[in-house]
């Protein structure tokens, strides 16, 4: 396919094309020319540079058109296309040859040689010699390199228009004359045909048929094509009518199809100009208030921005997911607020986002990343070199091997996952290069020492956190973050003498150091492993938390906590990232998704014990309250929660927990503080006599809104599981039973460790499904049965009268049981009896979760 491009971005490997309908492409450095490509091969081979070899950032610059063709689309692991561009002639003129040439075509080429009266250029026609005399190109050097060269280079691209054809087309003259470019227009005795159209060629069109997205239009007699609704003229909108001429450009070809895509707007109408731009400062920005111009129900939506220039979003990009997305908010005069997350120098106009993770994102693009930055990231790929890991949608990392841990890991794969989420510090960030360092060493990731990122910081006496590089006989090379290094001589590596150094430290190795003398000019820092005999601040702080918090943590962000003291309704404990020193509290139900769990996890915590991955729920002045209740965590995370009350729209599904339980209703309190009230009716399928007999305060809950008031800022919701459903019930239930083993496994684990050995040991081993050889203890009035043995020591086993079956059992008697539940707070088991449990054993319950669960298992109310 043939497309007409702007150049985006220029590196010394390749160039960044902007290409229609906000896509982008990649022209590799061997894409240009064959007598680029060949220069490259030469330098290759003599393993030298030449002086005529010319990188591509002298020759392109942002902004220029480009013809390209597609040579390929790739699909990368996370999903996303990547669009492989070639602009060498011999592929994007393949269609022509030298008996269609004619004088006024407008082509595009290359330098391919410099000779004395001019350049010859290659137009990719075989058989064909196509030359540029010197005096056509003055005036071209001047205007646009401004006399900075005094020639073409070999490799360079270039708008020609053929002045002269000779030999039936087998020696062309050409003309690179801005005006005589800009002045070009593709004519009936040009003799163009679909096989051999170019884009970029500028057409004078009849209008056929005007349509909401766009128009149908005639240009050259003979061919048909299309303008999309993001190229017509925004100065005259819509306002084309039937046999009307106009000038265009033609933007696509399709070689298959041979559909024709061209655009009206003027930038483009004037070949050799270039695309208006977006400035710097606009990349980014978040506007509070876009109009809604109009809104496409297959592609997105045009909005007017604050400074009345156009924008678009895509369909995705209008709202968080599919199911939340409302058309009717998008009518013509609507305001929504939005973030400029790109910009289509094609389409001329900026690319933005509903999104509300993407206008709070704190990174959108390398420039926002600066070193020692903290980011969240996603690992991509495990490889030889390091991993690779997604920090946004735009930006990708590297973490060196030497920076996946605090020591070094020779099997990495068994410590990280694909997918795994990860907390990275950045170590060096090039923008231009898209280039991203990051580390995982915790050492310097969770440091509360100054970042050191560039030599002009380094004060005498300043103490930070850096990592060895190089361990010699004459001391260690400690880095820091942007490629700043400094030395230790050996007389500064320790107060003791160390004869090897080599020996003491390893690279990669996190070292505290001060800054004992620094030269930036020179970029020369001399270090000391010796600190001063003074305590550091952050020493006299390590002696107890305090409860002044200095640091504000957001809702949602995840920490580890170690426990310091248990009360009677939950658990004091400190944020290791903090180092300790900031005292936070998690209640006992936010212990949970589940209600027995939650006083489980209480009674077998102990002070000490450390629990990593708990979500800060609230920080409102010195209280912190966090929540390890994992579905309401997940909802954080994957935005399926409101922030304010404009955000609530009736029939959203929500993930709370029980705030209150009222005679009339249960209270239902959302992350970011949000409150609604479920009524009496609409709490169960059942009939509700005592709301105490259904909820308990603290219970997760998923709740449908069912009204909103907005005078009065009140919210009504439904909890009954037909309600509450998001369709799959099957799978959530399934999804639920399986976080409740997990968890009881971390329960049994803890019991292994903190019970009496004999009854420890039997808890943990006591599952639901297994099958017990019991003796019956005693039978009581009431029907029901204590039984004993020598896998139960020391616990209460009972049945109950149903689950005794139809067998008449007598004190002394031994007999099969299966065990439905273990109460591990009182040490009971309850075991059934029941001969069709005990033959249907093994496929009814698997305690890794493994097996199918009833669909009925409530997914609103765990």
């Amino acid at each position: 396919m043939l497309l007409l491009g702007c150049i985006k971005e220029v590196s010394d490997y390749e160039l960044v094309v902007s290409l229609p309908n906000g896509l982008s492409g990649f022209v590799p450095v061997t894409q240009i020319s064959d007598a680029y490509s060949k220069m490259l091969s030469k330098q290759v081979d003599q393993g030298e540079l030449l002086e005529d070899l010319n990188s591509l950032p002298d020759m392109y610059s942002p902004g220029t058109l480009v013809r390209c063709i597609v040579t390929s689309v790739e699909k990368s692991a996370d999903g996303r296309r990547s669009i492989k561009l070639s602009i060498d002639p011999r592929k994007v003129n393949k269609g022509l040859n030298a008996s269609a040439l004619a004088s006024g075509m407008l082509l595009s080429g290359f330098v391919s040689s410099v000779e004395d009266h001019g350049y010859l250029i290659d137009i990719g026609v075989s058989g064909t010699h196509a030359f540029l005399p010197r005096q056509k190109a003055q005036n071209y050097i001047k205007a646009v390199k401004r006399g900075k060269w005094p020639d073409l280079k070999i490799g360079q691209n270039l708008n020609c228009v053929i002045v002269e054809v000779k030999n039936e087309g087998r020696v062309v003259r050409l003309s690179i004359d801005r005006s005589e470019v800009a002045a070009s227009l593709a004519t009936e005795r040009q003799n163009w045909t679909l096989s051999n159209l170019l884009p970029g060629l500028v057409v004078k069109a009849r209008v056929q048929k005007v349509a909401p997205l766009g128009i149908k239009v005639s240009f050259l007699s003979s061919f048909t094509g299309i303008v999309d609704f993001m190229h017509v003229d925004p100065e005259k909108s819509m306002n084309y009518s039937s046999d009307q001429v106009i000038k265009a450009c033609i933007l696509s070809v399709h070689p298959t199809s041979k559909v024709v895509r061209l655009t009206l707007r003027q930038s483009f109408l004037h070949p050799g100009g270039s695309p208006n731009q977006l400035s710097n400062d606009r990349m980014g920005a978040v506007v509070e208030e876009s109009t809604v111009k109009a809104f496409y129900k297959q592609f997105g939506a045009i909005f007017e921005l604050d400074d009345g220039t156009l924008a678009f979003a895509r369909l995705k990009h209008l709202s968080k997911n599919r199911k939340s997305f409302k058309p009717g908010a998008f009518k013509a005069g609507c305001k929504h607020k939005c973030r400029i997350i790109d910009y289509s120098l094609m389409d001329e106009m900026c690319i933005i986002s509903l999104k509300y993770r993407v206008i709070e994102a704190r990174f959108l693009q390398y420039q926002d990343i600066h070193a020692g930055d903290v980011v969240q990231g996603k690992v991509l790929a495990l490889r030889p070199i390091g991993m690779q890991v997604k920090v946004t949608d735009g930006i990708r990392g590297l973490v060196p091997s030497m920076h996946l841990a605090d020591v070094i890991l020779k099997q990495p794969e068994k410590k990280y996952n694909i997918g795994d989420e990860v907390q990275c510090r950045v170590l060096e960030c090039n923008p231009e290069g898209k280039k991203l360092i990051l580390t995982l060493k915790k050492s310097l990731v969770q440091s509360k020492l100054p970042v050191l990122s560039n030599y002009e910081d380094a004060k005498p006496g300043l103490i930070t956190h850096g990592f060895v590089v190089c361990a010699k006989e004459f001391g260690c090379i400690v880095k820091f973050y942007n490629d700043v290094k400094g030395l230790v001589p050996k007389n500064e590596l320790s107060s003791e003498p160390i004869s090897c150094p080599d020996k003491a430290f390893h690279d990669g190795q996190v070292v505290k150091v001060m800054v004992l003398k620094c030269e930036p000019q020179q970029e020369r820092l001399l270090l000391s492993f010796r600190l001063s005999s003074k305590p550091a601040p952050e020493d006299k702080k390590k002696c107890t938390p305090k409860k002044k918090q200095e640091v504000k943590y957001q809702i949602g962000e995840m920490v580890d906590v170690k426990v310091l003291k248990k009360k009677r309704n939950g658990l004091e404990v400190s944020i290791l990232e903090d180092e300790g020193n900031v005292i936070a509290w998690i209640p006992t139900v936010h212990l949970s998704d589940f209600v027995v769990n939650c006083k489980l996890l209480w009674h077998c915590l102990q002070e000490g014990d450390v629990l990593p991955r708990v979500m800060c729920l609230s920080d409102k002045g010195e209280h912190i309250t966090l929540s390890r209740k994992s579905a309401v965590i997940s909802a954080v995370q994957e935005e399926q929660v409101v922030r304010s009350f404009s955000e609530i729209q009736p029939g959203m599904l929500l993930t709370g927990y029980v705030r209150n339980v009222m005679p009339f209703g249960v209270f239902v309190e959302f992350p970011f503080g949000m409150t609604g009230l479920a009524p009496k009716v609409s709490m169960s399928d059942k009939f509700v006599t005592d709301t105490k007999d259904h909820f308990v305060v603290g219970q997760t809950v998923i709740a449908k809104v069912m009204s909103i008031d907005e005078e009065k800022q009140r919210v009504l919701l439904n909890l009954k599981v037909s309600e509450c459903s998001s369709g799959d019930s099957a799978a959530e239930s399934f999804a639920l039973l399986n976080q409740y083993f997990k968890e009881m496994k971390e329960i049994r684990n803890l019991l292994r460790r903190r019970g009496e050995p004999s009854m420890a040991q039997g808890l943990c081993e006591l599952v639901p499904g297994k099958e017990l050889q019991l003796v019956v203890q005693d039978v009581k009035e009431d029907g029901s049965a204590l039984f004993s043995g020598s896998c139960v020591t020391g616990l209460t086993v009972t049945a109950t009268r149903y689950h005794l079956g139809d067998k008449n059992i007598v004190p002394g008697e031994k007999t099969k049981a299966l065990v439905l539940h273990v109460d591990a707070l009182t040490s009971r088991v309850y075991v059934s009896l029941h001969e069709e449990l005990l033959k249907q054993r093994p496929k009814q319950v698997c305690v890794h979760g493994s097996q199918r669960t009833p669909s009925t298992l409530p997914s609103c109310s765990t």
